[in-house]
């Protein structure tokens, strides 16, 4: 192992304490009407599984990046469980309004952040999956066309630019998101020099979760409705921090994948990262409350032991980013549901996974590097670091005190560790 990181001295997820976990959501299963099964067709067997999420952002230099890519979606309920208004309206306008309120800031001021390598860190894992999706699709054809479900304020535009895609379709709940997004695209454009290239955009602000996308829609209200091409097929579908809004309700949860994967073309690929709700539920059972966290996440749930396949809420922050309402994505649940769309799972892994698969590949750890995705970490006190707690590197300084690393150490803090291994990747194809 050399400077690049140390992340694997951390602790993570056991194989027991993994099963342990699906157990207590396996009987919810059980517990769990059979209208279910019956309305939509999904019948399934729990396994082992693992997730993860973080809220990333990034800049034109790819950085860091400025999209918050959760994109929350509006509630949705069958009009006989409708509550009253306030209810009706709270949810997903409150996640909507949280992303559009949330301020652009300068360079310099988010180098500054308390959470500066960690957001990197996330970015950095998207850069790696989007990049090994894009080369997928190119070996087989070279004109790409992708949909970014969750667009947000356009954190990955450079990244589809990177990878010399054709067209891209931005789509997001919140309307002030994705004017920024499409200001940045132009922006982005007016930059380019005379024979660079950079793809064709258009910019939706649509709920994907909701049936009510497009007031013209004919038979199901799919986001197709919106597209200036309704006949247009992607290669790639990328949702990124954004599916677990939709698990409020089935029918949400299924919409989302409808639009996500409706519209791929055979052997195209629906690509994403979303909390890990196994490692959630672990580190929830775990607490002497119904919150856990530290001074740069924390989650809290309504209460313990009991966890629905659907609309099992807890509430999120982040340091600087996030600070909104959730759900629990019970994994094999998902890749069921998928199934039901054509989809079949390439992999699914969580970040950690993720990331001592991947670095192995020298080009990915030169981005490593240069997207600053880990802190510079040191025995000599030289530097300044993100955290002033003195545990929050003892395993960097175990690492370095064993001569397994060369100075500096690349790493990430503990307490941003902790925030950031709540997440996973995910991949499925469509089939043929």
């Amino acid at each position: 192992m050399d400077k690049e990181t140390n992340l694997s001295e951390m602790a993570d997820l056991t194989k027991t304490e993994e099963q342990e976990v699906e157990k207590s959501l396996d009987e919810e299963v059980e517990k769990t009407p059979h209208t279910l099964e019956a309305d939509s067709g999904v019948g399934w067997e729990g396994d082992s599984s693992t997730s993860g999420t973080v809220h990333s952002t990034e800049n034109e230099k790819e950085v860091v990046s400025d999209n918050q890519d959760g994109r929350a979606k509006r509630k949705n309920l069958d009009p006989e469980d409708e509550p009253p208004k306030k209810h009706e309206v709270g949810h997903g306008q409150a996640v909507a309004a949280h992303y559009n309120e949330l301020q652009e800031v300068g360079l310099e001021k988010r180098s500054q952040s308390r959470i500066f390598y960690l957001r990197n860190f996330n970015n950095w894992t998207k850069s790696v999956l989007i990049g090994e999706f894009i080369d997928r699709v190119r070996r087989k054809k070279n004109d790409i066309t992708v949909l970014d479900l969750g667009c947000g304020k356009g954190g990955d535009l450079l990244k589809w630019k990177k990878g010399r895609i054709k067209k891209l379709v931005c789509t997001d709940i919140a309307d002030i998101s994705v004017q920024q997004c499409k200001q940045r695209y132009e922006d982005m454009k007016a930059r380019c020099r005379y024979n660079e290239h950079i793809f064709d955009a258009e910019f939706i602000q649509a709920d994907s979760t909701k049936c009510n996308v497009l007031e013209a829609c004919l038979f199901q209200d799919l986001l197709s409705s919106k597209y200036n091409d309704s006949d247009m097929r992607f290669d790639i579908c990328s949702c990124q921090f954004v599916y677990h809004y939709s698990f409020e309700t089935y029918e949400q949860a299924d919409m989302m994948l409808k639009n996500a994967c409706g519209n791929l073309s055979p052997g195209g690929y629906f690509i994403g990262t979303t909390p890990n709700s196994f490692e959630l539920v672990k580190r929830l059972e775990a607490s002497e409350t119904n919150s856990f966290g530290n001074e740069v996440y924390n989650v809290k749930f309504e209460k313990k032991g009991e966890y629905p396949l659907f609309g099992c809420k807890y509430d999120f922050h982040l340091e600087e980013v996030v600070d909104v309402p959730e759900f629990l994505v019970y994994f094999p649940l998902l890749e069921e549901m998928a199934k039901k769309h054509g989809m079949k799972l390439v992999y699914k892994m969580t970040f950690r996974e993720f990331y001592e698969e991947k670095i192995k590949n020298e080009e990915h750890k030169m981005l490593l590097r240069r997207m600053q995705a880990l802190e510079p970490y040191s025995t000599f006190g030289d530097s300044r670091l993100v955290s002033d707690k003195p545990d929050d590197y003892e395993h960097a300084k175990e690492f370095i005190k064993d001569g397994k690393a060369k100075l500096p150490l690349g790493t990430l803090s503990k307490s941003e560790w902790e925030a950031t291994s709540i997440y996973l990747v995910f991949a499925f194809e469509k089939q043929l």
